[in-house]
């Protein structure tokens, strides 16, 4: 699957932002900036563009950041812990190392997307729709996704213990090498999804059968 990166190549003279609440009182898109060591709780950004930018070591706890466009954008070490990003666009944005802890994504679009090294532990994404999506090495325990509309999403040694996903369809998704371990669906949406030998143990409460050692 071919998963479209930040466009860094396009990124030129990018400028330095010491406090990103200032900026954003001036001026609605921010374009071509680098944001490193900032942090704040319980903000309010929304209805803002940032475009082209690399955004490292920022926190964002606790925050409202909906209805919001990201468009070429390199997280790195970032954490928005139990912050809100609904309705929030995401285009060509890679997330390495970060914490979404509890974030919900509820009604996004993300397009071209990796999750890398990431804590996405109870995140929220529902009625989001996903195309070229893939979480690598990622921790999505307790994750719900609800009524999703998804092309090309690729989990790569992904944790999706006890996962609800509901009304979305999984067919043609590998987990043969993440764990799926109590993870809640329906017969209809797991129908076509990719597993191995052992994960289909985890999945036979879906008969209504019990496995006697």
């Amino acid at each position: 699957m071919n998963i479209l990166k930040p466009q860094k190549m396009l990124f030129s003279n990018l400028r330095k932002i010491n406090d990103l609440i200032e900026e954003i009182k001036n001026d609605e898109k921010l374009e071509n900036i680098n944001i490193e060591n900032y942090k704040k709780e319980n903000i309010e950004l929304t209805d803002i563009t940032i475009e082209k930018a690399i955004i490292n070591n920022v926190e964002f706890i606790s925050s409202n950041l909906e209805k919001n466009t990201f468009i070429d954008i390199e997280f790195s070490n970032c954490n928005f812990s139990n912050s809100s990003f609904n309705n929030c666009s995401f285009i060509r944005c890679e997330f390495n190392n970060c914490k979404l802890t509890g974030c919900n994504f509820i009604e996004s679009g993300l397009c071209d997307i990796s999750f890398i090294d990431t804590n996405m532990n109870y995140v929220n994404l529902s009625m989001a729709s996903m195309k070229n999506i893939l979480f690598k090495n990622t921790a999505l325990k307790n994750a719900n996704f609800q009524e999703n509309k998804v092309k090309n999403i690729l989990f790569k040694e992904a944790d999706l213990t006890q996962t609800q996903f509901f009304k979305t369809s999984l067919s043609g998704i590998d987990f043969s090498d993440s764990i799926i371990e109590g993870m809640a669906v329906s017969i209809e949406d797991i129908k076509g999804a990719i597993i191995n030998e052992f994960q289909a143990v985890d999945l036979l409460y879906l008969l209504g059968v019990k496995v006697k050692n």
